[in-house]
């Protein structure tokens, strides 16, 4: 039993992260990029739809942003929209972004969960509330989510 509770805390809460940061199975994306993925497919489903504007902000996002390819961006988002679906919580997510990622990276993922959310043209206030959560989470101060949201709505 013992064993069985160290695997969980390894695979899930720790996340299996290997020396290089890398997912074991997967060596095209890190961990850290899978739990990016997961959040922001998390803020696309908030409101209930993901629609394609939605969709295709996103795709565009991992291609430019974490340099995949397109057939890795999809595995990406298959295995980050499991991982979105398992998952309890945000935390294991943002904890990892906010142990790995510095301010500009933050700052980056911050204007591209703005993106997401604004790409359909709709705001809803449980969009508005999640991103301010993991923002809080991945400690990223009100401040600089504000400056991000202005960049992503093209307001800098």
């Amino acid at each position: 039993m013992l064993d069985g509770i160290r695997s969980f805390v390894r695979d899930r809460l720790v996340g299996g992260v290997s020396p290089a940061g890398e997912t074991p199975a997967h060596a095209g994306f890190s961990r850290v990029q899978l739990a990016a993925c997961a959040l922001l497919l998390e803020l696309a489903h908030a409101d209930g739809e993901f629609s394609p504007e939605e969709r295709a902000h996103l795709e565009r996002t991992l291609v430019r942003h974490f340099g995949l390819d397109e057939a890795t961006s999809d595995e990406l988002m298959r295995l980050a929209e499991a991982e979105r679906a398992q998952s309890l919580d945000h935390y294991q997510f943002t904890r990892l972004i906010a142990a790995e990622y510095d301010l500009g990276q933050k700052m980056v993922l911050a204007e591209i969960m703005w993106g997401v959310i604004l790409a359909d043209g709709r705001l809803s206030d449980l969009e508005t509330h999640l991103v301010r959560k993991m923002a809080s989470l991945m400690q990223l101060e009100p401040a600089y989510l504000a400056q991000a949201r202005r960049t992503a709505a093209g307001q800098e």
